[in-house]
């Protein structure tokens, strides 16, 4: 496969646009990292209207911005994840940027060493084999948890992308399954995660090296033994969904690290909606992600 050694986009500032400097546009409006508009800066290739111009001048409502990447702008420009079966993929939306995919419980989002295959980033780079283009990560999922997964499709977005996530721009919602009635139908878990002391796989309250994780939740249903909950997450901490509602005394059901339950039933949490701003644009997308078959048989198993 051909690899691309540049890439181009092309955007018009719309007609409420407040005029700005074309740097605060790039940095403040679309996210980009200082180095790289340096990089856009010094090879003039950031054109306003179709020309250079200088990143302290003022851009306007109607104004067609212009930039052009090279592949030496970044430090690896090419994912270079070895395609697999592109059968699995589920596409939740797709522009020339990026991807959300509904990743199979299971499926482990990324390769963890050279020529690794068999998960969902490689399920990727065999659906965009045929367009030229490869799969960048943007965060990850545990193999369990299904949903939505943001994939980057050039080297451009992913310094975008990440910024938007790390500055809570990206709106996750989960829905899961735990075990037991929680009484309040909303709220708010506050309580620092760390490694686990005695099963290195694990995190726990309290544990070693504690980081403050927040997590809110909604009720979404009462099942007889069981509530399903929308949550959000404020901070992004490993098993943070798992270890906060196992702490709480409500585990989620079929979690094999922080339940007891049998070994066939399937972890119930799912990366259910997905709100982000479309890189180099000023427009937002909403994205729902079907519930896998396991949640839909955990819940016949009270109404059938």
């Amino acid at each position: 496969m051909a690899q691309a050694t540049e890439w181009q986009f092309a955007a018009r500032l719309p007609r409420n646009f407040q005029p700005k400097s074309l740097r605060q546009l790039l940095m403040a409006d679309w996210y980009l990292p200082k180095h790289l508009v340096f990089s856009l800066k010094r090879g003039k290739r950031v054109l306003v209207n179709g020309q250079y111009l200088p990143v302290n001048f003022d851009v306007h409502p109607g104004d067609q911005i212009t930039l052009k990447f090279l592949a030496t702008d970044f430090e690896h420009p090419y994912s270079n994840v070895t395609p697999d079966s592109a059968a699995t993929v589920s596409v939740l939306y797709e522009d020339a940027n990026l991807l959300v995919v509904n990743k199979t419980q299971g499926s482990k989002t990324h390769p963890n060493q050279p020529g690794e295959v068999g998960t969902t980033l490689n399920h990727v780079a065999a659906y965009l084999a045929s367009k030229d283009q490869q799969p960048y990560v943007i965060n990850r999922l545990d193999q369990e948890t299904s949903g939505a997964l943001l994939i980057a499709k050039n080297p451009a977005v992913v310094p975008v992308l990440v910024r938007l996530v790390k500055e809570k721009l990206v709106q996750r919602t989960y829905l899961t399954c735990v075990h037991g009635q929680l009484n309040q139908p909303q709220g708010i878990i506050a309580m620092p995660i760390g490694r686990s002391l005695n099963d290195k796989r694990k995190r726990q309250l309290y544990g070693d090296q504690p980081q403050m994780a927040i997590t809110h939740y909604k009720v979404m249903e009462h099942l007889p033994n069981a509530t399903l909950v929308a949550v959000q997450l404020q901070t992004g901490r490993t098993h943070q969904i798992r270890v906060h509602f196992a702490g709480l005394g409500h585990p989620i059901v079929g979690d094999p690290l922080y339940a007891s339950d049998p070994p066939q039933q399937r972890l119930l949490l799912h990366s259910w909606q997905l709100r982000l701003p479309l890189p180099f644009s000023f427009k937002h997308i909403m994205l729902t992600a079907n519930l896998p078959e396991t949640f839909h048989q955990f819940e016949q198993q009270y109404f059938n």
